[in-house]
């Protein structure tokens, strides 16, 4: 067991350590004093800075994705717009073969129609 002597010790030095801090915090600039003041209103003045900062950020990303966006639709109508001319160029081929077809269908039962008078 510890004796008195280092107990009173620590006690008084308990004390002593309380009186510093409470001289510390008593010494301490007061939220009204004008240095704490110009360095509040310097922190709000960093702070809305950051904001002011962080929301130009978000605007220009905003900003980014609605150009990809309207960019991709373009791509989009580009691409359907292709594959459109290239369905119409195919049946407008097809319907030309069907066309040329019948033309020598015609042609060629013309010329067995004739070959048959001839005959007869």
């Amino acid at each position: 067991m510890k004796t008195l002597k280092e107990l009173a010790e620590r006690r008084a030095a308990a004390v002593a350590a309380k009186k510093l801090l409470l001289k510390k915090f008593e010494t301490a600039p007061k939220p009204s004093d004008p240095d704490m003041v110009a360095k509040s209103a310097e922190r709000e003045a960093v702070a809305a800075a950051r904001e002011t900062r962080r929301v130009e950020r978000e605007r220009s990303v905003q900003e980014e994705r609605d150009r990809q966006i309207v960019e991709a639709a373009a791509v989009a109508r580009a691409a359907s717009a292709q594959a459109d001319a290239l369905e119409a160029e195919a049946k407008n081929r097809i319907a030309r073969v069907a066309t040329d077809n019948a033309e020598r269908k015609t042609e060629r039962d013309r010329r067995y129609a004739a070959r048959k008078a001839k005959q007869r």
